[in-house]
């Protein structure tokens, strides 16, 4: 076989930690068990995480994507994303008398906690994060109107405006930049020294270490694909990241077929490879693959910045 690009080489520095998390997993996993133990189909409130590839392979099995809990059947069970929902939703599947079973995150069940305490404890919650995003809706959701103010930016956090600042507390969403998080976080604390924060830091150990990875690459490559969907928090973070720290040519591509190997091949020396949190090492391979099939030749290194061993329990009604 003629490769395309014979003539040329190419090395591709993985970033590891990549890709899928324990929450992801077992978000997924959650998924296929009640397909496996009710049948299909099994309907889940909103995307049970944040890539088109994973989802159509669950659509596949039997599962049921929705937005409300309106398109729900009332003899079926229905599973609620990782990313958490509002209280409101599962107190509106049990007045319907629904089965359902809460696919949440651990780590943002974690935050879901924290805020609650806070109110009780009678604080206000600076809630960091993007309007908009199922989880910042899911957090707000565990508190009354009015009790939570969201920090989108650093502008935000200088003209926040309280006449109780002895009373306020933050919190953040699991998925953003920790470099501009940290930033936000200094604003508050400068303007506001008492308030209250995490017990332990709320970005998650995922997010963090997968932006470090990026960052330890970065530098080298001319060229740097994050593998994940346009509404993956977590994956456009991990694009801010390279741009901000030394490959300022770093896009988004959903897989193999979305990167323009013309203009790479003429570009490019070095690439960076990394994926989201919510995509399958498969599309990451697909890249690598591809990449082989057109260059002379290929040098893969593999960049590790931490080791993962963490896993979640399945709820206690699938473990069995």
């Amino acid at each position: 076989m003629v490769r395309k690009y014979q003539d040329k080489s190419l090395t591709i520095l993985l970033a590891d930690p990549r890709g899928f998390c324990a929450g992801v997993d077992r978000a997924i996993l959650i998924v296929e068990k009640a397909l496996e133990k009710y049948g299909a189909p099994v309907y889940v409130r909103h995307e049970i995480v944040h890539n088109r590839h994973v989802l159509d392979d669950l659509e596949k099995k039997g599962a049921v994507f929705v937005e409300t809990l309106d398109e729900v059947p009332d003899d079926v069970p229905v599973i609620f994303s990782a990313h958490g929902v509002p209280k409101r939703v599962p107190e509106a599947a049990e007045k319907r008398g629904m089965f359902y079973i809460d696919a949440t995150c651990p780590l943002v069940s974690k935050v879901h906690r924290e805020t609650e305490r806070h109110h009780k404890n009678g604080l206000h919650v600076l809630l960091i994060g993007h309007a908009g995003h199922p989880e910042v809706e899911g957090t707000t959701g565990q508190l009354p109107d009015g009790a939570v103010t969201l920090i989108e930016t650093a502008e935000d956090a200088e003209n926040y405006r309280t006449d109780a600042p002895e009373k306020l507390a933050y919190a953040t969403q699991t998925t953003l930049s920790v470099d501009d998080t940290q930033g936000i976080v200094d604003i508050l604390l400068r303007r506001f020294p008492e308030i209250a924060a995490p017990k332990k830091e709320d970005i998650c150990y995922a997010t963090t270490n997968r932006q470090n990875a990026v960052k330890a690459i970065a530098p080298r490559c001319d060229l740097l694909v994050v593998i994940g969907s346009a509404n993956s928090s977590n994956a456009n973070r991990l694009v801010e990241t390279a741009q901000k720290n030394g490959c300022a040519n770093a896009f988004l591509a959903q897989n193999a077929d979305a990167i323009d190997w013309e203009a790479l091949a003429k570009n490019t020396k070095i690439l960076g490879l990394s994926a989201g949190a919510s995509t399958p090492e498969k599309l990451v391979q697909g890249v690598i693959d591809r990449a082989e099939s057109l260059f002379g030749t290929i040098t893969i290194e593999n960049i590790t910045t931490a080791e993962e061993n963490i896993t979640f329990k399945l709820p206690r009604i699938l473990a069995a």
